[in-house]
């Protein structure tokens, strides 16, 4: 983050938790980057459940995310969350294609948060939540807040509220793979999709709105 960043940054929020506030949101992309990498998913599952054929399923889903590009290309606003999700749906395309099986479009989700929840549970064990860098983001240095056991405590909460959703992704999903629940496995990544960090986000906020940590400069 630049210098002008940080002052810009410091002069609309008093404090690190209303910082982290709208840091997160944005980092979610608000409420149309969660509907967006909704969409296609739901594209995928409505169309495996009326054909169940792979092909026509992953074409609407990737036609589905395209749609999605290039309304944002032609409104000009950032791209970023639909070419996240599309970078997701080709991956999950992939797999499905290479091995001919729709249980496998899933698979690189269900990775993907096994992998993203072990790293978040490490950071914490190991007293460097990820989060801490966010407020690393806000203060422009990215290890200063390490430095107040406070901020670390409350960094570690932090940390947990956002891994849990995707261990819980893992825990409903993996079994429905393992049982070849196609059907069931588009469901439960919708619905524990962005309902699910949105509930997170929300416990998130409501710890922040607890705390009223000063933000400091650093350096």
């Amino acid at each position: 983050m630049s210098a002008a960043d940080v002052t810009a940054t410091h002069a609309a929020h008093d404090t690190v938790e209303a910082a982290l506030r709208a840091q997160l949101s944005k980092a979610l992309g608000g409420k149309r980057g969660i509907i967006e990498a909704a969409v296609p998913t739901i594209a995928f599952t409505a169309m495996w459940v009326g054909t169940s054929e792979l092909k026509p399923s992953l074409i609407v889903s990737i036609a589905t995310a395209v749609v999605l590009l290039l309304v944002r290309l032609v409104q000009r606003s950032t791209p970023q969350f639909v070419i996240n999700s599309l970078i997701g749906i080709a991956i999950g395309a992939f797999f499905a294609t290479r091995s001919g099986d729709a249980k496998d479009y899933f698979l690189p989700g269900i990775l993907y948060n096994a992998v993203y929840a072990a790293a978040m549970l490490l950071s914490i064990v190991t007293r460097w939540p990820v989060l801490g860098f966010l407020i690393g983001s806000v203060t422009g240095d990215p290890t200063a807040w390490h430095k107040d056991p406070g901020l670390v405590r409350l960094c570690s909460k932090l940390t947990w509220l956002l891994m849990l959703p995707c261990l819980v992704r893992v825990l409903v999903q993996l079994p429905l793979y393992m049982f070849d629940q196609v059907v069931t496995l588009g469901l439960t990544k919708i619905a524990l999709g962005w309902p699910l960090q949105v509930a997170a986000l929300a416990a998130m906020v409501w710890v922040l709105a607890r705390g009223r940590t000063p933000i400091q400069s650093t350096g």
